[in-house]
């Protein structure tokens, strides 16, 4: 039995209420005009071109084109083979920790790997139960909502690094708080969050927040991985130890002390990291204890639509329409406006889906660094509507990805003019700042930054990168002066004198004599002035 997509679009169907109104009034208003005449023999030679009839067959042809479009927006499909899955179990929100303190090698290879390994192997022991997956470090994100597509889950779980979290921190408030929004907020029961990390730099809200979600019926579990003595933090950028801002290098300790009261907030258990099979038997053995109910999960059904058929057989409807006349006389018949814009309206949502999957396309190309393919599929959307800005803002991305600064710089200006939404302005200044930092184009780069943070004033991300260009910008003018100085003092160098001519061996000679006759006058000088002069002591302290 098909069933809709969008179902909101049925609301539509109102529309053939008011039609029928408007029609019955102007049949009201035509039977009133033609009473006014008052000879009947008179109305009946003035309506002998017409057809009377027409007038109702126009209408219901209207009246059922307007139907079926409304349908087609809705999009009636039907499911393809039996995909839905009915099982009993719970939703699991996983909270990974993604910041760099992960990256500690107390435990081999180092404690983000082993955090992945761990939670591959749980997801694994839940076939039953729908999973979802939250990254954080300095902030919050949902990596995937609740499905039981356990294969993307793997997928998204080997993705989560530190390098997609912009801002560093640990702020497992946020984390928790971000699961709870993923549940069904109705629902008191069936709920569990699965918290892992080393705890290193807690937020103090994070205990008042696993509080609140235990008094709505969620359990949190928490895992502490990593160890109490720390271990220094390698920069994977440059294989060296992280140090701090007096050059000391960081050690991470774990902080077993706050993943335990968040877990007794949360009406959980807190498990220290020591085998993989053992944390995770523990962890299945407590999320099966408890209460389950039935789940019905569509997500992984495959649907075939029919709204382009529903669609055709509207535009047939109102082509039948258009050629019914109400005069007997043979009169070209236009398409009225009201008509036109119908049409133009379900075309444009025809269409879409072909956009969406385009764009779609891209997206996935763009997750593989394919980012030569996200481009021509961001392109291709933008072919059948340009004024896409989703598709306008991702290809700008891909294009920065491919090596393209200047056409990327293109792309967020579109963008810039096409974006409503000052969250969404904000990004693209945002990212237009990046690309023209890394050209080292700094004046456009700091506005860039600028007018992100007039949209967005509270964006952390954008006002760090200001201050760098900002500082950039001053360490190249005082360059560009101390150039101008060097300048400057080479020209104040006196020119080199000219080499005197060199002297005859004769003329060298003589001088040589007239310096030791000079010499030798002075010596006698100084024999007479220390004849007549007194005797000097010896010592001269």
């Amino acid at each position: 039995m098909p069933v809709f997509q969008y179902i909101e679009f049925l609301y539509g169907l109102a529309l053939l209420a008011v039609m029928l109104i408007v029609f019955l009034y102007a049949k009201h208003k035509k039977k009133k005009a033609i009473s006014k005449i008052g000879d009947p023999g008179l109305v009946k030679q003035l309506l002998v071109q017409y057809k009377t009839a027409s007038f109702l067959k126009k209408f219901i042809f209207l009246f059922i084109a307007m139907a079926l479009l409304v349908l087609a927006l809705a999009n009636p499909r039907t499911p393809t083979g039996n995909n839905l899955v009915d099982r009993n179990g719970i939703d699991v929100m996983i909270a990974l920790d993604v910041s760099k303190s992960m990256l500690a090698q107390d435990i081999k290879p180092d404690r983000l790997a082993r955090a992945k390994q761990l939670l591959s192997r749980l997801i694994d022991r839940l076939a039953n139960d729908r999973i979802g997956i939250v990254v954080f470090a300095g902030k919050a994100y949902l990596q995937m909502p609740l499905s039981s597509d356990q294969a993307a889950a793997k997928m998204y779980l080997s993705a989560a690094t530190p390098e997609s979290i912009p801002t560093q921190g640990t702020v497992i408030g946020d984390a928790l708080k971000m699961s709870y929004a993923s549940f069904n907020s109705k629902e008191k029961k069936y709920k569990a969050v699965i918290l892992i990390s080393d705890g290193e730099d807690h937020d103090e809200g994070a205990i008042n927040t696993a509080q609140q979600m235990a008094a709505e019926g969620v359990v949190i579990h928490t895992i502490g991985i990593g160890s109490k003595d720390g271990a220094p933090i390698i920069d994977e950028a440059t294989g060296e130890m992280k140090k701090d801002a007096e050059g000391n290098t960081v050690i991470s300790k774990l902080n077993e002390e706050e993943l335990l009261s968040i877990a007794k907030s949360g009406n959980g258990t807190y498990q220290y990291f020591g085998s993989t099979d053992n944390v995770v038997s523990n962890l299945v053995d407590q999320l099966t204890s408890m209460d389950k109910r039935s789940i019905k999960d569509d997500s992984l059904v495959n649907y075939r639509s029919y709204f382009q058929w529903v669609l055709g057989i509207a535009l047939l409807f109102l082509l039948l329409e258009m050629f019914v006349s109400e005069i007997k006389k043979n009169k070209v018949v236009k398409l009225k406006p009201v008509v036109v814009a119908v049409l133009l309206f379900i075309g444009n949502a025809a269409f879409a889906q072909n956009e969406n999957k385009a764009i779609k396309e891209g997206n996935d190309a763009y997750k593989d660094t394919n980012y030569v393919g996200a481009v021509s599929s961001y392109q291709k959307a933008l072919k059948k509507n340009g004024s896409n800005t989703t598709a306008q803002y991702n290809l700008g991305n891909a294009l920065y990805k491919s090596g393209k600064k200047d056409s990327a710089i293109l792309a967020y200006d579109k963008s810039i003019q096409q974006l409503n939404k000052p969250d969404d302005k904000s990004k693209a200044y945002y990212n237009k700042g990046v690309v023209l930092q890394k050209d080292n184009k700094l004046a456009d780069c700091i506005e860039a930054y600028k007018s992100a943070l007039r949209l967005t004033p509270d964006d952390d991300d954008a006002r760090q990168n200001l201050q760098k260009a900002l500082q950039q910008q001053k360490q190249q003018q005082e360059k560009k002066q101390d150039n101008k100085q060097d300048k400057k003092d080479d020209q104040k160098k006196p020119a080199p004198q000219k080499q005197q001519p060199k002297m005859s061996k004769k003329d060298a000679e003589e001088k040589l004599k007239a310096l030791m006759q000079q010499e030798k006058n002075l010596q006698d000088k100084l024999h007479k002035v220390n004849a007549n002069a007194p005797n000097k002591p010896e010592k001269d302290w």
